[in-house]
């Protein structure tokens, strides 16, 4: 950040979320790009970011939408997104949520289990239409990453299992207003060893293979998504490398003739470009350390305390030797900590801290817990 972007952020309410849009679209184009050079299909995952001027940007790179709520699927058509580029997922859609999703007409329902099926099959049949479905297959590929974001093993609560899938494909084939169209895929988020995309790929295969030999050839595959970013030095990984990340799909997925791909990235296509800018309230001299208090709290950026995750913080206004902090925020819990023992310029009352890579599961997530107000949202333009 420049010292101009600086000096603005002096002026304004703290704490907000700052997003950088030439980085977004800089982002954008570089997967969209890499996604069209294999053919593959690529579906932006709302959940991690559902702010609309966000989405707004996004809908003009050709890419399509994944929702995981009815009121997902009416923000994506709000802004822009085309019906028919449109997916629905989700283990526990509501009879309402299914209704609109079939009265816009999206493209397909990502579906998790056969109660699920029957309910989508007799509202379709009570409007009178046809509703796509893709089985959501638990492949049991361990992603290797936290176990609150890992969803492709059999103890999790996501997808058919592999010895449910020949009865959930033949019972959906019965159904008068279900058109099954192809099978999901998701095994999890914050992927950065490419190798577990390989082995997804692999058995993806061993299941085609299967199916292949009962004369099942479903036109779509569904490899979700899970690209993680570089949280640790954001600097260092501003763009994730999609081009590798596709080129594993490329080689080790034998698609079958006409088989289209699609992907869903969330994370690693809005990760990087925002920020929550926050403003000192006190530094706290205690026996062993030191507390920086700021005004964002756990209720602006849950990740911490949820995941015990990692988030890069900087001091934008001192300049001084460094020091050791704990960051804290002013929440009445002790899990409202962004960083233990950081490394700060030497830090004092009114600082500006940037608490980076908050673009994807910051602003989305957040919570008025304890009456807080939500923070707002500045662009770079």
């Amino acid at each position: 950040m420049n010292i101009e972007t600086i000096k603005t952020f002096q002026s304004l309410k703290t704490p907000f979320y700052y997003y950088d849009t030439a980085l977004l679209r800089a982002t954008l184009q570089v997967a969209a790009q890499e996604a069209e050079h294999h053919g593959f299909h690529l579906h932006y995952a709302i959940k991690a970011n559902a702010n609309p001027k966000i989405l707004e940007i996004i809908q003009g790179y050709d890419i399509g939408a994944d929702c995981v709520s009815g009121n997902e699927v009416a923000r994506a058509t709000e802004c822009g997104f085309p019906a028919n580029r449109i997916v629905y997922a989700g283990v526990g859609k509501s009879d309402e949520e299914i209704r609109l999703a079939l009265e816009q007409e999206i493209f397909c329902f990502n579906c998790e289990s056969l109660p699920e099926i029957e309910v989508i099959n007799a509202i379709a049949g009570e409007l009178g239409k046809k509703a796509s479905v893709a089985l959501r297959v638990n492949p049991n590929v361990d992603a290797h990453t936290h176990h609150y974001i890992t969803t492709g093993i059999e103890e999790n609560k996501f997808g058919f299992y592999l010895y449910d899938l020949d009865h959930a494909i033949a019972a959906s084939r019965n159904m008068e207003n279900i058109n099954l169209i192809g099978l999901h895929f998701h095994i999890g988020s914050q992927i950065t060893d490419l190798t577990v995309f390989r082995g997804l790929c692999l058995r993806v295969n061993e299941i085609q293979a299967r199916l292949k030999e009962q004369g099942i050839l479903l036109p779509h595959i569904n490899f979700g998504g899970g690209l993680g970013i570089n949280y640790d030095c954001p600097t260092c990984g501003l763009i994730p490398d999609f081009a590798s990340y596709f080129q594993v799909f490329a080689d080790f997925f034998e698609a079958q003739p006409g088989q289209q791909l699609h992907f869903e990235l969330g994370r690693s296509l809005v990760g990087q470009c925002g920020s929550l800018i926050s403003r000192v309230l006190y530094v706290k001299e205690g026996k062993h350390k030191k507390f920086v208090i700021l005004d964002a709290g756990m209720n602006d950026l849950l990740r911490p305390a949820l995941y015990q995750a990692f988030h890069r913080i900087e001091n934008l206004t001192s300049v001084q030797p460094h020091e050791k902090y704990d960051i804290v925020g002013p929440i009445c819990e002790s899990s409202d900590c962004f960083g233990k023992d950081r490394d700060l310029p030497a830090t004092h009352r009114g600082d500006l801290l940037a608490i980076r890579s908050c673009g994807a599961y910051g602003e989305v997530m957040a919570s008025r817990y304890n009456l807080r107000e939500l923070a707002g949202s500045y662009f770079s333009e």
